[in-house]
């Protein structure tokens, strides 16, 4: 709740992108981690910085899609968690194999290289995440109507439109 306070006050462009530069900021430090102590810390640090994520990412596809839509949307949000453990267990694996490559352990290895793609996306969503429809610039305002209009309390209805066709 606190953090998506946050990102309504901040908007969601700053916000998930902080979340995600920061969670794999704090990912990749846990290649520092020396012992028990500064593993708990690492691991604290890093579940205050990823907990806002997933409830974030959920409010921002609330406004981008219509009730009628969004339980499939998030849906499918929520199948990219297994999704990425079905993948990234693999490179895990590889990455730990790797011991003594650029003389660090391979569970140093593998804490960097997985923190990577999580700041290199939080610098993409902020530079190219819009806040919302409205400000989407590949939309065009046929679309962009059709989505701001479908959001808003009053424009529900019983009956369900099909959303305007691309260009």
């Amino acid at each position: 709740m606190p953090s998506n306070l946050m990102l309504e006050r901040f908007g969601a462009r700053l916000w998930l992108a902080r979340i995600m530069i920061t969670w794999g900021l704090i990912s990749a430090a846990t290649a520092l981690v020396v012992g028990p102590i500064s593993f708990c810390a690492v691991r604290f640090l890093l579940g205050a910085a990823e907990a806002g994520f997933y409830p974030g990412v959920i409010f921002y596809l609330t406004r981008w899609f219509p009730k009628a839509y969004r339980a499939r949307v998030i849906a499918l949000f929520a199948v990219a968690v297994p999704l990425s453990n079905f993948v990234g267990s693999p490179i895990s694996a590889a990455l730990l194999g790797l011991d003594g490559w650029l003389g660090l352990r391979g569970w140093q290895l593998m804490s960097i290289v997985e923190a990577a793609p999580a700041v290199v996306l939080g610098l993409l969503a902020l530079r190219f995440l819009p806040e919302g429809p409205d400000r989407a610039p590949w939309l065009d305002d046929a679309q962009r109507r059709w989505l701001t209009g479908r959001r808003r309390p009053s424009a529900r209805s019983s009956r369900r439109s099909d959303p305007p066709s691309g260009r």
